[in-house]
């Protein structure tokens, strides 16, 4: 059966053959991401970068599921390579792209993947200057596999985890949680979907509007909240630092329904993947005008102050109660769900 274009209506392992078909689906792919891909279909990207220091990142995108309420696959394989460029500090420039194509595929599920990554990179203002594709029998993988790989450049001095110091003010930018309750709703029928969407976004511009407004040297470090979720987080950045993190339970921004739905399952959200959040270890003379800033962002209009970073006697990651009591938070040896990203 041949689609409207007059090519398969699905992928086939002949795409990956390296002849004609092959040739179909890179137009189909460099066609659909139009203007964010500037690559001249050499062996290698010939690219120009201001001199001085980069920032060069990698990841593997798995979802499961692929494609969901609020974005899909292609949508996260932007952002999340992005969003590790932005958070050392860098201005995201140039990405590349792989992808390994599960035979079966409905081309206009791809088209859907490479639409998603066209519009998140205009957004982001990064640019695709080479990639990769990879056709794999049925059940070889799960639909659709994608790989990539980012440069940035500075343009401010790095933010680094050794910068952290007691008094520090830890930050949010937005609720945790959604990302994993999104998927597992769709995933295992559970209906919390509609209310529960994932966070998945490019946070360079929130970041970048950041940095340009307070102070330089104010925000010391900046990671990313994705797959193991705050706790990781928090637990990196004491081992890291030495130093002890205490976060408020009460002050944790999680939705309501995000609440609901991970009682229902016995998870903590502060293990749960996020896709759009960040967490910011901030000095406490800009702390105010730090959450400002990050408010006045619609990715950071939620963003809150959860705690501080404190010098006792051993590091830990602590959670304080309603009642006022510390208790430790311990770190996942694994995961508390099979894979979602």
């Amino acid at each position: 059966m041949a689609s409207a274009a007059g090519g398969p209506d699905e992928v086939l392992l002949d795409h990956g053959s390296g002849a004609k078909l092959s040739h179909e689906l890179i137009s189909l792919i460099v066609d659909t991401l139009g203007d964010v891909y500037i690559g001249e279909m050499e062996d290698s990207a010939m690219l120009s970068v201001p001199t001085g220091r980069i920032a060069m990142t990698t990841d593997s995108f798995v979802v499961d599921p692929p494609f969901f309420g609020n974005g899909d696959i292609g949508k996260i394989s932007v952002c999340g390579t992005v969003n590790d460029l932005a958070v050392v500090g860098s201005r995201p420039l140039y990405l590349t792209l792989g992808i390994i194509l599960e035979t079966g595929l409905p081309i206009p599920r791809l088209v859907q993947v490479l639409t998603s990554i066209r519009d998140v990179a205009r957004e982001a203002g990064v640019q695709i200057v080479c990639g990769d594709t990879k056709v794999v029998r049925k059940g070889e993988a799960d639909q659709i596999y994608i790989n990539t790989a980012g440069v940035g450049v500075f343009e401010r001095e790095p933010l680094r985890m050794r910068d952290v110091r007691a008094g520090d003010r830890v930050i949010l930018s937005g609720p945790i949680g959604n990302h994993t309750v999104h998927l597992l709703s769709i995933r295992e029928g559970l209906g919390f979907e509609q209310r529960v969407l994932s966070d998945c976004a490019p946070l360079n511009g929130l970041l970048d509007g950041l940095l340009s407004t307070v102070a330089e040297g104010s925000v010391h470090s900046v990671r990313d909240v994705t797959r193991g979720g705050l706790a990781a987080v928090l637990h990196e950045y004491a081992g890291s630092s030495g130093l002890t993190i205490r976060v408020e339970q009460d002050r944790l921004p999680i939705q309501f329904e995000t609440v609901m739905a991970t009682d229902m399952l016995g998870i903590n959200a502060i293990h749960s993947a996020n896709e759009g959040c960040l967490c910011l270890f901030v000095d406490p003379s800009a702390e105010e005008e730090v959450l400002a800033a990050l408010r006045s962002h619609k990715y950071g209009a939620e963003a809150v102050t959860i705690g501080e970073v404190t010098q006792d006697p051993e590091p830990v990651v602590l959670m304080r109660g309603p009642d006022g009591r510390d208790s430790v938070v311990e770190e996942l040896e694994g995961s508390e769900l099979p894979r979602l990203c």
